[in-house]
């Protein structure tokens, strides 16, 4: 057998390229079987250009995409870091950033902000400046590394371009804050290898709209995702989604409570924390929004599955 990766897949197929870089598409052995953008895959060749992926190699991340009317989709795997891009225009969402931050560390995935089209800032008003400098500053408190790019005058882009060096990296936002742009700036031939893609693939125009890999001109990879544009979390424990706030880690472990929930225990580190100014009350409402999520959800799922239960019981 033969290893690859996954460039792009489809229901039950994927374009897989091997460490010689040719190309095949490649059809995924039984039902079981899923393979997904960013896989290391074991395959074996079936005839001219096409053949059977047998197995899929232990990941090391997985980024997921969580409707809760709906089972949990995976959208990527092995991915290093998760390019947050946020725009002066639309106003930036702290709370969806936080959703995004809180994924990248339950998931193990190094988080980067990106605030683009900072050229929208220039001759602004004061105020805006300001409230976008704040924003960024409280990340970069946290540990969590900014940069400010423009595709209109280059700005910030050749550092964008070194952070992505050796790592494979997804690009994830809002609508209308530019990521399409940006991935042109960052691979210069997209459309000619989107062309290629589709060719080799037999999707046509399809392909724009599955979850791609191209590999970048200085090294490493990046992940163009039209799935995480509207970003769920996954049912979780409080607990689990307590961890996912950095700068909650080793208060938590002074709570009085090991299950602190974090709201209205006492001897909670994390709120006395919050009331001494020592953490940031923003990001402590949205885990409090998060929370009551997570509750909706996660009783969502847990119903679901005693029903199923029930049912088998019944038969």
């Amino acid at each position: 057998m033969r290893e690859g990766r996954v460039i792009v897949n489809f229901s039950r197929h994927a374009l897989v390229e091997d460490d010689a870089g040719a190309r095949l598409d490649c059809q995924v052995r039984g039902r079981r079987l899923q393979a997904v953008c960013g896989d290391r895959v074991r395959f074996t060749v079936q005839g001219s250009g096409y053949g059977l992926i047998e197995e899929v190699l232990p990941r090391r991340s997985v980024l997921s995409r969580h409707d809760p009317h709906k089972s949990q989709a995976p959208l990527a795997a092995n991915v290093d870091r998760m390019c947050i891009v946020v725009a002066p225009v639309p106003t930036p969402e702290p709370f969806l950033i936080d959703k995004y931050t809180v994924a990248a560390a339950l998931l193990g995935i190094e988080p980067l902000i990106v605030m683009n089209k900072v050229d929208l800032g220039d001759g602004a008003d004061t105020a805006l400046a300001e409230a976008l400098a704040e924003l960024l500053a409280d990340y970069a408190e946290l540990g969590i590394p900014t940069l400010a790019v423009s595709t209109i005058d280059g700005r910030g882009l050749d550092g964008f371009r070194a952070e992505l060096v050796g790592r494979t990296s997804i690009v994830v936002g809002p609508s209308g804050v530019g990521k399409s742009s940006l991935v042109k700036r960052l691979v210069p031939d997209l459309d000619l290898r989107i062309g290629e893609i589709s060719r080799a693939s037999g999707e046509g125009k399809h392909t724009t709209t599955r979850t791609t890999l191209f590999d970048l001109p200085g090294g490493g990879a990046l992940l163009d995702s039209p799935g995480v544009r509207d970003f769920y979390l996954w049912p979780m424990a409080l607990r689990d989604l307590g961890s996912g706030f950095v700068e909650f880690r080793a208060l938590a472990a002074r709570c009085k409570f090991g299950d602190c929930s974090h709201r209205v225990e006492p001897a909670c580190a994390v709120r006395a924390a919050v009331e001494a100014g020592e953490l940031l009350t923003r990001r402590y409402e949205s885990y409090l929004g998060l929370t009551r999520i997570m509750e909706k959800q996660y009783g969502w799922e847990e119903e679901k599955r005693k029903k199923c239960g029930r049912s088998k019981d019944e038969r």
